[in-house]
């Protein structure tokens, strides 16, 4: 007849598969709890990366834009929202004359249509390759050659075409490259030079296109959308703002600065929040586990005597307790973090604009340490939760123990 040895893993495992509702409960608590833990240091490293990113690719100091403006030029910058406002060019001239101004460049807006005309509805800006210090160092990490009229570069989350092309306004437009993420709502948005954008007005309105007629106008006068500028040292660029507020007028003047700081402020709060929470979560986790093992040992005093009886270790018997709390934190915690995925990593551009937040998706590595982190922190929980119960029925006296409620 074959023997079969008993280890204590083996018989922790068996006792969690001859309780299955005593071990759904415990890999439920331990599935929330990895849940919380990936999935809020996830997206607290999510946001970080993305307010990294739109911080360093941004480039400006300044944004200078029609008075009335400055929210809508937010939206388009953080949000990716379409919209187009215009003033008049000697604004550029203006902006680059202020004491203080290293570099000025303008850029013009324009919203395509979601119709028969065009492949998507985004924004479209225009740069001027003479001056532009934003757009261009963007496109060299993709594109080594210079980007030529015709041609459009698309944000990271743009569809293109099989033969890399773009429909916009009745006409194809070759894409000569796609740029890297910005977690910003730069990542929506299609680029081209000025050039461009006047060769495309003029083709759809010589389909018909007649809603461009005002922006037509306003780009043979020279009108353009936006001003960005960048500060010399060692100038400030609050002070340069205020500056160009008081010697300009019918301008608002955005400083960069003010917009990441307040976003690093709402990352802030919203990061305190999720370590707290998961902090209490754990702390609770801790609780609820152990009142399900104090309970569970108290059921089964007499099945660890008769373990004791036939030879079992004090040890033993606490590695049984424990492997059973580890096993099913274990089940729990990739259950949790397989959860967690499904719902950040497919849904992440949901995140990003349900948060209003820059959002970037952090490293493989990162994300393999953090659910292995996860893990550790669940199993741990149930480990502490149940080593108050391990050590009270290894000490327990196997005599009284058997002869209770005799």
């Amino acid at each position: 007849m074959n023997k079969k040895i008993l280890n204590a893993g083996a018989l922790s495992l068996g006792n969690l598969r001859a309780r299955p509702v005593r071990t759904a409960c415990l890999v439920v608590v331990a599935a929330v709890l990895s849940f919380t833990l990936f999935g809020g240091a996830v997206l607290a490293l999510n946001l970080r990366q993305g307010l990294a990113a739109i911080t360093k690719r941004f480039g400006a100091d300044l944004m200078v834009v029609p008075a009335g403006s400055s929210k809508k030029a937010q939206a388009i910058l953080l949000r990716g929202s379409l919209n187009y406002f215009y003033f008049d060019a000697d604004v550029v001239d203006k902006v680059a004359r202020t004491e203080g101004i290293a570099c000025a460049s303008p850029q013009f807006f324009l919203t395509s249509l979601a119709e028969d005309c065009c492949d998507a509805m985004v924004q479209l800006i225009a740069y001027d390759p003479r001056t532009d210090f934003v757009i261009q160092p963007w496109i060299s990490e993709k594109y080594s050659r210079s980007v030529e009229d015709g041609q459009v570069v698309v944000g990271s989350r743009i569809t293109v075409r099989g033969d890399d092309t773009i429909r916009l306004l009745g006409n194809f437009y070759p894409v000569a490259a796609r740029l890297s993420r910005s977690a910003s709502g730069l990542d929506t948005s299609i680029f081209m030079t000025m050039n461009t954008m006047r060769l495309m007005i003029g083709r759809a309105r010589a389909e018909g296109y007649g809603f461009l007629d005002e922006q037509e106008k306003e780009l043979r006068r020279g009108a353009v959308s936006v001003v960005l500028a960048k500060a010399g040292p060692p100038a400030s660029a609050a002070r340069l703002a205020l500056a160009i507020d008081q010697e300009i007028d019918g301008v608002d003047v955005v400083v960069s600065e003010s917009i990441f700081s307040s976003i690093a402020a709402a990352l802030g709060g919203l990061a305190r929040y999720i370590r707290v929470f998961s902090a209490a979560l754990w702390a609770l986790s801790l609780i609820v586990l152990a009142a399900v093992f104090s309970g569970s040992i108290h059921e089964r005093k007499k099945e660890f005597a008769v373990l004791r009886i036939l030879g079992a270790t004090r040890g033993k018997l606490a590695g049984i307790v424990l492997g059973e709390s580890s096993l099913a934190c274990i089940a729990g915690g990739v259950l949790g973090i397989f959860l967690a995925s499904l719902v950040i990593f497919p849904f992440s551009t949901l995140i990003s604009e349900r948060l209003e937040l820059p959002y970037l998706d952090a490293p493989l590595p990162t994300i393999v340490l953090f659910a292995l982190g996860s893990l550790a922190l669940a199993v741990l929980a149930g480990s502490l939760a149940s080593l108050y119960s391990a050590l009270r029925i290894s000490g327990a006296e196997t005599y009284f123990t058997m002869r209770e409620g005799e």
